[in-house]
């Protein structure tokens, strides 16, 4: 194990390129998330009705009509064809995060990211363990019993208990058992398993991810041959296992991270001191040398008694 890995997460990058550039899209995805939530907050909370409705399905300016693709997939497994308006808006906010990164909803958007990465930064505070892991097919495991459950039910069964209406409601009405919802996911994260929600059971983020299969935006690790192996990009990433083919690859493995698990959070970038990664385009087939890392020397046997 590298020296390097027992500095603080984001040190050398803090050091090198100072506090604000180490927190750049940290930052970006912040004020993201609460512009969004501000959004649908406006007509709430000061009678400013810009957007009516909340991210299940909203009308913008009285003329644009936005629907999540995944309230409107269990609503047509329930059996209800949705009307043109909600149909239009469900296939605008399906082509632009298939081209722009399914799970980009996940990590620029969604109000419960914050929750779960505040759970992430207390369970490493406390010293815990990583607890218990289910494997990372289990979401889309959920994801299919939604959609059975919606068909049999003829419901929109996910919108019973879904956390982001949850968080939505809560501050919208005030405390209530909605809040119980959102206390649960970061107790859930905190107690039981590390960054268990959105990683391993979260179906919203196994539909986005579906979704963003074939999109354009992606991070790429060009710069990999400089990598020092200090560890933080897994430290940061909620989807460790997306960064090892493009950063451990050979010259003729791509450097592009093109699993679509992948959220484009932007915080490996953040955190690594060296630039290895940046953000590309999945077009991107500019060349990177593969790793050249050396094998520990074997510590040499005793001689055999004679």
């Amino acid at each position: 194990m590298s020296d390097k890995t027992k500095l603080p997460v984001g040190y050398e990058a803090i050091r090198d390129k100072g506090w604000l550039n180490a927190h750049r899209f940290l930052l970006l995805r912040r004020a993201s998330q609460l512009f969004f939530l501000a959004l649908f907050l406006l007509g709430p909370w000061f009678g400013i009705w810009w957007v009516k409705g909340n991210l299940s399905g909203s009308l913008t300016f009285n003329f644009l009509p936005l629907t999540d693709p995944f309230i409107t997939t269990q609503g047509m497994f329930a059996g209800h064809w949705p009307e043109l308006t909600a149909l239009i808006g469900a296939l605008l906010v399906g082509v632009a995060y298939a081209l722009i990164g399914g799970r980009v909803y996940c990590s620029w958007v969604c109000p419960i990211n914050p929750v779960t990465d505040g759970a992430h930064w207390l369970h490493d505070k406390l010293g815990m363990t990583k607890g218990w892991q289910p494997k990372k097919e289990t979401r889309y495991y959920v994801l299919g019993m939604v959609l059975i459950v919606s068909m049999l039910t003829g419901t929109i069964a996910w919108e019973f208990v879904n956390p982001i209406s949850m968080l939505h409601r809560g501050l919208i009405f005030g405390v209530g058992l909605s809040w119980a919802f959102v206390l649960a996911v970061f107790l859930f994260d905190v107690a039981v398993s590390r960054r268990g929600w959105c990683g391993h059971f979260c179906p919203v983020g196994a539909f986005y991810s579906l979704l963003g299969t074939g999109s354009v935006l992606h991070v790429t690790a060009n710069n990999r041959e400089a990598c020092d192996d200090c560890m933080d990009c897994f430290a940061v990433c909620p989807e460790m296992q997306v960064i090892t083919p493009a950063l451990r690859g050979s010259d003729n493995d791509p450097p592009l991270i093109l699993s679509p698990d992948c959220t484009n959070c932007g915080r490996c970038i953040d955190v690594c001191a060296v630039d290895v990664f940046q953000f590309t385009h999945r077009f991107d087939d500019t060349p990177a040398s593969g790793r050249t890392r050396q094998k520990p020397t074997p510590a040499p046997k005793a001689d055999k008694a004679a």
